[in-house]
């Protein structure tokens, strides 16, 4: 008697499931590369900044500077860990020639999207809780406003994710990847007020600061656990779910058209 095939519906909840999984267990199968790692940079970055600015700033918005540098820290790492996990899984996939086995399967462009997103998300929020929990005591960071903790993490993995995902398909090598990492994402971490307050910018230089996204995203997250925004904490809300959803309709378009995954 023969077995009548799973329905799959609307929405191919066993095919999304399967692809989440994989890109999880993608990352946990090497701890030391992709959570130890970061964990040990920010304790580095930490130390090294404390010993090199800490004496001549000793207080940043009504903080000591360690505490206000690493929330900034613990975004940054939440920032590059998801934009690498999308982005280097789709990459490999196309290099190694496998990237038929993603898209013969009935999964939706939305549900390709979503499994990668995903993936880079919870990767991105691991290993901020890690360097969260590795941090806060020698920090002394206490949570005041975990709303705006939780809310900016949640849509900055998200939107990393996404520009990772869309990196990995424009790209078609490593160096093409390296390329967006070197010239992309990491001047716009750097220069989004991780290690300074822009208040102590040029008014040039802050008002140009003000046009980068993840500056609203470390912004309002180190708001969560400082209390104090150099920034407009309703336009920078405003401005992360904005660039969060723009990169979401970006992301739809390039896999319903097989941008450069379909021949």
């Amino acid at each position: 008697m023969a077995v009548a095939p799973w329905p799959i519906g609307r929405v191919n909840w066993i095919g999304l499931w399967t692809l989440y999984h994989k890109e999880v267990w993608r990352f946990l199968k090497v701890p030391a590369q992709t959570i130890a790692a970061p964990a040990v940079m920010a304790l580095l970055m930490i130390t090294i900044f404390s010993i090199a600015v800490g004496s001549a700033v000793r207080q940043v918005g009504g903080v000591p500077y360690i505490e206000f540098l690493s929330p900034g820290l613990i975004m940054m790492a939440i920032i590059q860990n998801s934009f690498g996990n999308a982005s280097s899984s789709l990459i490999i996939s196309k290099v190694q020639g496998n990237i038929v086995d993603l898209l013969m399967p009935p999964l939706s462009p939305g549900e390709l999207a979503w499994g990668f997103i995903l993936g880079g998300v919870t990767r991105g929020l691991f290993v901020g809780a890690v360097l969260l929990v590795v941090v806060a005591p020698a920090a002394g960071l206490t949570p005041r406003h975990p709303e705006f903790i939780l809310l900016h993490a949640v849509f900055a993995a998200s939107a990393l994710s996404m520009l990772g995902l869309m990196g990995g398909i424009w790209a078609e090598k490593f160096d093409h990847i390296a390329t967006v990492t070197n010239f992309v994402v990491t001047p716009l971490a750097f220069l989004s007020g991780t290690f300074y307050s822009i208040e102590r910018l040029p008014p040039i230089w802050g008002e140009i600061t003000r046009f980068n996204p993840l500056f609203y995203m470390i912004d309002g997250f180190r708001y969560g656990f400082i209390g104090h925004a150099d920034g407009s904490l309703g336009t920078g809300i405003v401005v992360v779910v904005s660039a969060t959803l723009t990169l979401w309709v970006a992301c739809y378009v390039m896999l319903s058209r097989g941008y450069k995954l379909k021949p």
